[in-house]
């Protein structure tokens, strides 16, 4: 029996890189799927009660479960997404530190999340928060702040590309 093709979940706080990653692998013609966008999502009361995204679990699921040819890559970071490892390959945790975070929330032109003083002291108290529980369920942790979009893409394709010779 073959072995299963891969799925790699590409997770992290906001202004890691998730989506520009997974724009760059897109664009080499591998199957991604930013579950920011939407029908992905549905919100939920947080523990504060506050409305937060979590996924739809049918649509995880299904897309989870479906036959694939080609390796699939999947960007998000909500709370429920942990129920959803074991049908992963890898899961992967992009980080940086703070100040980088914050550079590039304000750079960014495609999403305004953040950069209000509202919205960054939000990300400040989740990243102090929900950093250390993504951390404990990555497979890998890779430093964007050292990578670049091309380099980090590279990255992620050799996790599903078998090694020569095997």
């Amino acid at each position: 029996m073959p072995a299963p093709v891969p799925a790699v979940l590409i997770t992290g706080m906001s202004g890691m890189g998730k989506s520009t990653a997974l724009r760059t692998l897109a664009a080499r013609g591998y199957g991604a799927v930013d579950t920011d966008d939407e029908g992905w999502c549905e919100l939920h009361a947080g523990p504060d009660g506050h409305p937060e995204p979590r996924w739809r679990e049918d649509r995880m699921r299904a897309l989870l479960d479906a036959p694939r040819r080609e390796p699939l890559f999947v960007q998000g970071c909500v709370p429920n997404q942990g129920q959803f490892y074991p049908d992963f390959s890898r899961v992967v945790l992009l980080s940086a530190p703070l100040d980088v975070m914050r550079a590039r929330i304000l750079a960014r032109t495609d999403n305004p999340y953040g950069q209000t003083r509202a919205e960054w002291a939000r990300i400040q108290a989740d990243t102090a928060e929900v950093l250390p529980l993504l951390r404990a369920g990555a497979d890998l942790e890779l430093d964007t702040s050292r990578l670049g979009p091309d380099e980090l893409a590279d990255r992620l394709v050799a996790l599903v590309t078998p090694a020569a010779g095997s």
